[in-house]
């Protein structure tokens, strides 16, 4: 007798519906799992026999052939012992095959029959509904997750029994699943009001906030960098439906999203060490992982002493900066994982710290000096709208005085920028001034022949290139829009100068 059961693989975060082909044929008894199965899906086989046996159901002692559909995609995961267990008791006619028809069965056995929490459920779900399938069939721990795809019909398990009971339709019945609550995810964010002075630099951090623009903070060693980076999080927006959706479903495939976690409402920071490799830092490994530039999609990466990171390392961020997204190819396959983050890099001015400090304590030679800063490389800096030196402060100025506006009020004027830039690109595939194309700055950045002669002088004294030019334009737009005016004027492009110092220190 033959049984069909639908599940889903994952070839990075793009679900593909696979077909579970179950054949319960008479022979000597065999089990075989054919259709490019990994380790972990062969395994399968002595799972689901140990799994199916003590849960009080028969195993069929005959020839059984599983294939996986379509035969030509690697499958990879434990998920699919579920679909493979189902499949076995309907092609033994243990349970209807009918009631298996639209759903989508996923989650991995225990020895005892126990269905345990799985990874990327909320993708699959995603996949599911788009597929057109009427619900999916997922571990009782994943359900709520699940339910967040909305339009499905989520049934949580947490036994093959209670798999089999719900087919057969007996008296049990699995309890209805919602959608777990808003739960926020990130660090705990520094508070604004905790900085003492650094105006300068708490003016590129609202800045990058407000437009999604990459930000530089050069300084010597302990002149507040990484408070400063820290406190990003904390005047952020929160992420929108179609976001949250987006981020949540990144971290369910990760494996990194919590049990009975609901939508991640809290934008990403993810800080990795400096000792990070490519494959950390732009996904891949043997079963393509999303690495931390994909973590901290719609969110922020910060990357401390940056200078220190290896320089393969940094320029393999170049591209997702640039595009949004990540194409990682490997032997095994090829995915594409999104990557529209706003990078922080913190570091050093010099290999002792102290160049520029205004005390005279840089003990580097030029030459060292010159050395140092290469390690970021040009067209990585091109890619950074905001270069902002933090000064060490005097003692009286930590100790004494109030602090600055606290993050409530910044996150107020940043959340009244954005959502001029949403009613702008409504339409339009861009969410903020950052990602604006070279089409959307000349249409949304007009600027009079008065303020477009300044700028062309600009670009001739500080030798910029095409991509740093308008880059400026796209900070002095955030400008404009913090102020809440339509039209980018001289004294926005001036304020965005000054904060691109390392083009001027270029000079």
């Amino acid at each position: 007798m033959l049984a069909r059961v639908a599940s889903c693989v994952f070839t990075g975060l793009q679900g593909t519906i696979v077909e579970v082909e179950v054949d319960v044929a008479s022979g000597l008894p065999a089990f075989d799992i054919v259709g490019l199965p990994d380790a972990a899906v062969r395994e399968s086989r002595e799972r689901v026999r140990a799994a199916v046996r003590n849960a009080g159901l028969d195993f069929p002692v005959r020839r059984i052939t599983v294939n996986l559909a379509p035969a030509d995609l690697r499958k990879e995961g434990p998920h699919l012992d579920l679909p493979i267990a189902v499949g076995v008791l309907a092609a033994s006619g243990q349970v209807p095959a009918g009631r298996c028809q639209g759903f989508v069965f996923a989650g991995h056995l225990s020895l005892d029959g126990a269905i345990g929490p799985m990874a990327g459920a909320l993708p699959l779900a995603l996949c599911a509904r788009q597929a057109g399938f009427r619900g999916a069939v997922v571990p009782r721990g994943n359900g709520a997750e699940a339910a967040l795809a909305g339009g499905l019909e989520v049934v949580g398990v947490a036994h093959l029994r209670e798999v089999a009971a719900w087919l057969r339709g007996e008296t049990w019945t699995p309890a209805p699943v919602a959608a777990a609550p808003r739960a926020p995810r990130g660090v705990e964010a520094v508070d604004l009001a905790e900085v003492r002075g650094q105006t300068h630099a708490r003016l590129g951090l609202e800045v990058a906030a407000a437009g999604g623009h990459n930000l530089l903070l050069m300084g010597p060693p302990g002149a507040g960098k990484t408070m400063l980076a820290r406190a990003l999080p904390g005047i952020l927006p929160p992420l929108g439906r179609d976001e949250a959706l987006e981020v949540t479903a990144i971290y369910s495939s990760a494996g990194l999203l919590p049990p009975g976690a609901g939508l991640l409402v809290a934008r990403p920071f993810r800080a990795p060490h400096h000792s990070a490799s490519v494959a950390a830092l732009v996904g891949g490994g043997p079963r393509l992982r999303p690495g931390e530039v994909t973590l901290a999609h719609r969110g922020v990466l910060f990357l401390d002493e940056v200078t220190e990171f290896a320089r393969d390392a940094l320029e393999a961020l170049r591209q997702p900066l640039e595009d949004g997204r990540v194409y990682v190819a490997r032997a095994r396959g090829a995915a594409v994982y999104p990557a529209r983050f706003t990078l922080v890099a913190a570091g050093n001015p010099c290999p002792c710290g102290f160049h520029g400090d205004g005390e005279g304590r840089c003990v580097c030679t030029p030459a060292q000096v010159r050395r140092y800063r290469q390690r970021l490389s040009g067209p990585l800096l091109d890619r950074l709208d905001l270069h902002v030196y933090v000064r060490r402060l005097e003692a009286g100025q930590l100790l004494g005085g109030e602090g600055g506006e606290p993050s409530s009020v910044v996150r107020a004027r940043v959340a009244e920028a954005r959502e001029r830039q949403a009613h702008r690109f409504r339409g339009e595939p861009v969410t903020c001034n950052a990602e604006m194309t070279r089409r959307h700055v000349r249409r949304f950045c007009r600027l009079d022949p008065e303020v477009e002669g300044w700028l062309q002088t600009a670009y001739r004294n500080l030798g910029l290139n095409p991509r740093g030019l308008e880059r400026l334009v796209k900070v002095a737009r955030t400008l404009a829009d913090l102020r809440g005016e339509d039209e980018v004027g001289l004294e926005h492009l001036n304020l965005a100068l000054s904060l691109r110092q390392l083009d001027r220190y270029a000079q």
